[in-house]
């Protein structure tokens, strides 16, 4: 029998060889992260696939999708996992290389009601991960990933005979057509697909033609794990600017750009212009409002304020609910107020019947997009965008802190602003008229601007994002005058991936 796992063990030695490595902090609160290597090894991975497995038998299941992303180590590490699920009495499903959506798709299409995804989506090379549900189209949340964590770490897996393993062939087929189908184009529109060397490249630029787009460039769309160029992530400022430069030398109505994964899809207009995935959201509310009366909208809250007070969505009766960041909590969210469709800022998107399943899929936003621009054929994306109200949000800005210490430090920031706003504080002398401490901080200002810090879920970082209703000058402001000073207060709080 596997023993349980250490979280002290060190590559090149016996030990690692003979003995699980899974560190603790791996489990986050809707995924499961690690570095390869220094934090989880493949008896590691083993022991999580004993762990998944019981889990999923205490909940009565014991049918399981399982895939991987394009990465050196990912099929090594899903065989490993496979292992597990097995020696734990599982049937798996081997769907083969795959997009997060895949094997979220390959549940209902093979009748399976659990997943075990291997991927570290747009994470740095090194890292790996398991993206994992039993609730389709659901994935883990705090309760479910820390039960798993208690069984993995505890050793208290069960082994069960009657473990299975088949090959599935023709899922990631089955996934273009379904997914293309939700649209068809009556007009041309020139498309460059944008897919960072990561695993999109396999399914996106297909997909995207059987949809009717003329796409014109294919930009890092060959595999390669090594990222050459950048890390395959649409809400990073270098790989948006690629995009915003592949639309002006082709003459592209749009740039859409897909992550490692494939679960996340960002937007650059006819312009060069990148539209943040929370105004994509906005515009595509408006737009599906008109089509659904009352309808119901879930954003995180990194998102733009403007869904609180769009006039558009307001004439058609539309709701907005402002919630917890992370593809699990809005998909959750999503699901339970009966929303037709939810939008996070870091591009996922889920849309309920009748445009989606409910999961994130960044080719299903990508035919949202489309089908909206396919019902206004006398305007393009910008046009549409420069409909909205202004406000001037900041990217999505990451400084590094460990993840020992980001929540502490997290909670202090919180405390702070509390007493702030309790003693009529004032952010470059505007008023604060809201705390909202739902996951972390957002403290909205008399203007309607706002700032945001909270905890990454998923890396050993904390998570700034500000946005003014003046001027793209004011919101620089609110980064430099007021948060990153309140930040570089603490010493636990590294360097910034990017800044404004």
């Amino acid at each position: 029998m596997l023993p349980a796992p250490r979280a002290d063990l060190v590559a090149n030695t016996s030990e690692f060889e003979n003995q699980p490595l899974v560190r603790a902090t791996g489990f986050r609160e809707y995924d499961a992260r690690w570095l390869f290597g220094p934090e989880i090894n493949l008896l590691g991975v083993e022991a999580l696939g004993l762990g998944l497995g019981t889990y999923i038998q205490e909940l009565g299941e014991k049918r399981i999708v399982v895939g991987h992303d394009y990465r050196s180590y990912s099929l090594s590490i899903k065989q490993a996992l496979t292992l597990g699920l097995i020696a734990a009495g599982c049937e798996v499903l081997d769907i083969g290389l795959a997009l997060s959506p895949v094997a979220y798709f390959a549940q209902f299409d093979l009748d399976a009601p659990c997943v075990a995804m291997v991927t570290a989506s747009h994470n740095e090379n090194g890292w790996t991960g398991v993206k994992m549900g039993a609730n389709k189209p659901l994935t883990f949340g705090p309760e479910e990933m820390g039960r798993l964590k208690e069984i993995v770490l505890g050793g208290t897996w069960v082994e069960r005979p009657g473990g299975s393993l088949t090959h599935v062939q023709g899922v990631a087929e089955r996934y273009i057509a379904d997914v293309s189908s939700k649209v068809k184009l009556t007009r041309p529109l020139k498309v460059v697909c944008a897919c960072g060397n990561g695993t999109a490249g396999a399914f996106a630029p297909e997909a995207l033609r059987r949809m009717g787009v003329a796409v014109v460039y294919e930009m890092d769309c060959d595999l390669d794990w090594n990222f050459p160029r950048y890390n395959p992530n649409p809400e990073d400022h270098e790989m948006l600017q690629e995009m915003a430069k592949a639309v002006r030398e082709f003459g592209a109505d749009l740039a859409l750009g897909f992550d490692g994964d494939g679960d996340r899809c960002g937007v650059v207009d006819s312009t060069g212009e990148e539209i943040f995935a929370d105004k994509i959201g906005l515009i595509l509310a408006r737009d599906l409002s008109n089509l659904h009366k009352d309808a119901k909208f879930v954003v995180d809250v990194k998102s733009t304020g403007l869904y609180a007070t769009d006039p558009v969505l307001k004439a058609n009766g539309a709701s907005t609910i402002y919630w917890k960041t992370g593809h699990s909590y809005i998909k959750r969210k999503t699901a339970e107020i009966g929303a037709l469709a939810g939008f996070e800022k870091s591009g996922h998107f889920f849309f309920n019947a009748p445009l989606g399943r409910g999961y994130d899929c960044g080719l299903t936003a990508a035919a949202a997009i489309l089908g909206m621009l396919d019902r206004h054929p006398d305007k393009s994306l910008a046009d549409l965008k420069n409909e909205l109200p202004v406000a001037y949000t900041s990217l999505t800005m990451s400084p590094h802190c460990a993840d020992e210490e980001k929540y502490g430090v997290v909670a202090d920031v919180v405390a702070e602003y509390e007493a702030l706003g309790a003693s009529g504080g004032t952010i470059l002398g505007r008023k604060i008229v809201e705390v909202i401490t739902v996951n972390g901080v957002r403290v909205a200002l008399e203007d309607g601007s706002w700032v945001l810090v909270r905890a990454s879920s998923n890396k050993p970082e904390i998570v700034v994002v500000v946005e003014s209703t003046q001027s793209d000058e004011d919101m620089r402001a609110l980064f430099h005058q007021e948060v990153k000073p309140r930040l570089a207060k603490r010493p636990q709080v590294g360097k910034y991936n990017q800044e404004v």
